[in-house]
């Protein structure tokens, strides 16, 4: 017996939907909230994630970055 590969399933999955919506996202997705809205089940909501300020722990090369973005030695 031989066991289907869930990843091609979604690939198959994926392929269908976006052929019977002429590959239209705006569309895929309001397919997927209209059949959400029908399906009478609960949905989570999470809250909008918090981007955190990106700085620079280490440049290329293994040189530290300092707060004036100046680069100081790599320590040894």
């Amino acid at each position: 017996m031989t066991i289907p590969d869930p990843t091609e399933e979604m690939k198959a999955i994926r392929h269908r939907l976006g052929a019977e919506f002429d590959y239209d996202l705006d569309r895929i997705f309001a397919d997927i909230q209209r059949r959400q809205a029908e399906s009478g089940r609960t949905y989570v909501t999470r809250p909008s994630r918090r981007i955190a300020n990106n700085k620079a722990m280490q440049r290329i090369g293994g040189s530290d970055v300092s707060d004036n973005a100046e680069s100081t030695p790599a320590a040894r």
